[in-house]
């Protein structure tokens, strides 16, 4: 099984168009790693659908999150995106703020089977 890699990234501050761009190139790089991406930027077409508030979009992350093997923080300020690498820590989930860190750590799992 590849593992799970969760984005974690600015989404509402900034041009929020740029930051969902940034996170889906971060989920293609991952894929090409050899990992399975998590984005949780793509349920802004939800909000756009149902909206629902902030507290509930950061719950559903954070059940998510411990679903994945890593966090791969793309950069760009980001309260949200910091509350999830602190989160991804409690939960001693690992964090990488390089795609050469990520290439290492998904190389050294190998056939994993989770």
């Amino acid at each position: 099984m590849k593992p799970r890699v969760y984005i974690a990234g600015p989404y509402s501050k900034g041009v929020l168009a740029e930051n969902i761009r940034a996170a889906v190139l971060a989920a293609e790089a991952v894929l090409e790693l050899g990992g399975i991406p998590f984005i949780p930027h793509l349920a802004h077409t939800w909000e756009m659908v149902r909206p629902h508030p902030y507290e509930f979009w950061l719950e559903y992350d954070f059940h998510w999150l411990p679903l994945c093997h890593a966090l791969y923080r793309i950069p760009g300020e980001s309260p949200g995106a910091d509350g999830e690498v602190a989160e991804a820590e409690r939960l001693g989930i690992p964090v990488f703020y390089s795609l050469e860190e990520l290439a290492r750590f998904i190389r050294g799992l190998g056939g994993m089977g989770a």
